[in-house]
């Protein structure tokens, strides 16, 4: 399949998906910091577990840099126990801030006012930090225009034929760049067949963002929302999925 092949589906797959489930309101949260600990605590764990170790830190109004900058390692440590590897996601965040602070002063806006590209670099270098994370970092929370791939593209990608589940990451990411750089004609007041979001708008999900980003933002959640209900790990469920009819 050609590179413009490739982007042609893609471009089809977000017009399917968008018409038929529309908006997910990605990300669920009410504030940047929130978007940054979620991105850390997603890690090998469900986002169930997730949300149960966000109810904790909330709880403890404890979802802010303020709050984590001087809370010892242990404390952090039983606040996020419910999202696995507490220990090592707490020092994870604990470096994160510590970064925050030596880089830009505390300031999460003039961390975000930096050129993507810089900051991604910057992201990359910190433990912990790999493409997803930084990426999802940079897109819900600082409303970059990157596009998050993860494990639900690559299986889709791989069983549409599109591209092999273990591509690289930056080539896949490159493709839905591409595809979906363009994506703007879509009439955004046209009503889902069938609305589907993933979650209620959240303050973070409702905050004004390029036309680019808000598409990327649609599309990821979109392919989360398939690959949680249609293509799953042990067996796609192809019935009822409208990317069904895009199969060879």
């Amino acid at each position: 399949m050609s590179s413009r092949h490739r982007q042609e589906q893609i471009r089809k797959y977000y017009v399917a998906l968008y018409q038929a489930w529309g908006p997910q309101h990605w990300w669920p949260a009410r504030t940047r910091f929130e978007v940054i600990v979620g991105a850390y605590l997603t890690q090998n764990t469900s986002w169930k577990n997730v949300e149960a170790a966000m109810r904790n830190l909330r709880s403890a109004h404890a979802v802010s840099v303020r709050a984590i900058r001087p809370m010892p390692a242990a404390v952090l440590e039983r606040l996020i126990r419910p999202a696995g590897y507490f220990r090592q996601k707490a020092a994870r965040l604990k470096t994160f801030v510590a970064f925050l602070d030596r880089r830009y002063g505390g300031s999460l806006a003039r961390m975000f006012a930096q050129p993507t590209e810089k900051l991604r670099e910057e992201l990359l270098e910190l433990n912990g930090v790999g493409p997803e994370t930084a990426d999802s970092i940079l897109l819900y929370a600082g409303q970059h225009q990157v596009f998050v791939v993860d494990a639900y593209a690559r299986r889709i990608l791989d069983r549409h034929g599109i591209l092999r589940e273990d591509a690289g990451y930056e080539e896949i990411r490159s493709l839905f760049e591409r595809a979906l750089s363009g994506t703007l004609t879509m009439p955004r007041s046209a009503a889902p067949m069938q609305p589907m979001p993933a979650h209620e708008p959240s303050p973070v999900s409702s905050l004004k963002r390029s036309p680019v980003a808000q598409v990327y933002n649609d599309m990821h959640g979109l392919i989360v929302a398939v690959g949680k209900r249609f293509c799953l790990k042990s067996k796609a469920r192809c019935d009822g999925c409208p990317l069904q009819k895009f199969l060879l």
